[in-house]
């Protein structure tokens, strides 16, 4: 066992400490406010949470990827189970207090079943892929990944959490990218989504739709897929407003309040305004380590959990937003080196989902801040106050952390 902890990849486990010891000064940090609250404790939970996240890691660690494998569609399972039962019993929590996405464990532990569930899909969906002899050539091919995540979304989506809804999609693209997918049949297979986003503007539909119409015509793929395209970003264009009126009132606000966030600043653009503020008063050098104005005055709303990157802004300035990012794409790129160096389909596979699950949390939370995209209330991995998502990215690091220790002890070749 020694041994292997020598042979660890040290750039992965290095980038993932700092992470994590960064991410807990934020929260402490996050917790000193002028009036006294119950996140001036909460960074104690986080310890704990990182202790038993580091316990979970060094498990799957000495778990080989064929046992991983084997287990997917059992952890799959597992995660379906969980997601049915949180419709049943699920509470909301925090500023989340309009989603049904907890299951109570106790006292103030809660678990949240979408973000294992995001782990177990990048299992499953590597498993199917595993087994392929050739990349996916046509839509017909992608219907079993497509129900693969179409499920928990779905279950994700009746518990009124979007933001995890819309990871699950990127991480099927993502990994339907890496197996050697063509970028034309992920743009078809988009399509639809696309569609429903610009219907709310019939000009940008209309030209959209002729798009999509003159590139199934120039690409030539079977007249079934053109015709489901085709019919498919037509019905986007009618259930449009339908699916607009079935999103609860708190998402529509998040979207209203991305697109101008003026319009009520003191309710469903109030949280975009206080964040950027935050983020620009920093300055160069910030205000200083726990002394940001905006959160001690309790300004910045939900500073330990979907806005504490807005804390590293405001304290931190321009120089710490620039570690923080920088340790981020450090993590990314690593971790890209591992998918590539990978002696199997199945870990080079997992290991880019995983790539792929953290990107997006990345860019959604670090986007929303500064009003890039919408507030979809995903956290920022090893940042944000939570003990499930943190425990799944830790595990998600050991799965990383035996590919690549396999792959030292095989030899590499370069995808």
């Amino acid at each position: 066992m020694f041994n292997r902890v020598r042979e660890l990849d040290r750039p992965l486990l290095g980038v993932t400490v700092a992470l994590a010891l960064f991410g807990l000064a934020a929260l402490y940090s996050a917790g000193q406010t002028d009036v006294p609250t119950q996140v001036t404790t909460i960074w104690q939970r986080q310890i704990a949470f990182l202790v038993l996240g580091a316990v979970l890691a060094g498990l799957v660690f000495r778990a080989s990827p064929r046992l991983v494998e084997w287990a997917a569609p059992y952890v799959y399972g597992g995660a379906l189970f969980l997601l049915l039962l949180t419709l049943v019993i699920g509470t909301g929590a925090g500023t989340a207090a309009g989603t049904k996405s907890w299951i109570v464990l106790g006292g103030p532990f809660r678990l949240q079943p979408a973000e294992l569930a995001k782990l177990a899909v990048v299992l499953m969906v590597a498993r199917w892929a595993a087994d392929r002899r050739s990349p996916p050539a046509t839509m017909r091919e992608l219907m079993t990944p497509g129900v693969i995540v179409l499920v928990p979304f779905l279950l994700v989506w009746a518990q009124h959490d979007l933001g995890s809804a819309i990871v699950f999609v990127a991480i099927l693209f993502a990994m339907l990218y890496w197996v050697g997918t063509r970028p034309a049949l992920l743009l078809l297979l988009v399509s639809p989504a696309v569609g429903l986003i610009l219907a709310f503007s019939t000009a940008a539909w209309g030209a959209w739709f002729l798009l999509i119409l003159g590139l199934v015509l120039w690409w030539r793929i079977y007249l079934w897929e053109a015709v489901a395209v085709v019919t498919a970003n037509l019905i986007m264009g009618v259930v449009a407003l339908p699916f607009w009126r079935s999103l609860a009132p708190y998402q529509q606000n998040r979207v209203l309040a991305f697109l101008n966030p003026l319009v009520d600043p003191r309710a469903t653009g109030w949280h975009v305004i206080q964040s950027r503020v935050a983020i620009g008063s920093g300055g160069f050098l910030g205000k200083g380590y726990t002394l940001g104005s905006q959160k001690r005055l309790a300004f910045l709303p939900a500073q330990h959990t979907d806005f504490i990157f807005s804390v590293v802004g405001e304290e931190l300035g321009f120089v710490g937003v620039v570690a923080a990012l920088t340790l981020f794409i450090t993590l990314i790129l690593v971790l890209l080196r591992i998918a590539r160096r990978a002696t199997d389909q199945f870990s080079s596979l997992v290991v880019f989902g995983i790539t792929g699950m953290l990107f997006t949390h990345i860019v959604e939370n670090v986007g929303m801040t500064v009003n890039l995209l919408p507030i979809t209330g995903i956290p920022l991995p090893f940042f944000s106050y939570g003990g499930s998502f943190l425990v799944t990215c830790c595990a998600a690091i050991g799965v990383a952390l035996r590919v690549a220790w396999e792959s030292r002890l095989s030899g590499y070749t370069e995808r």
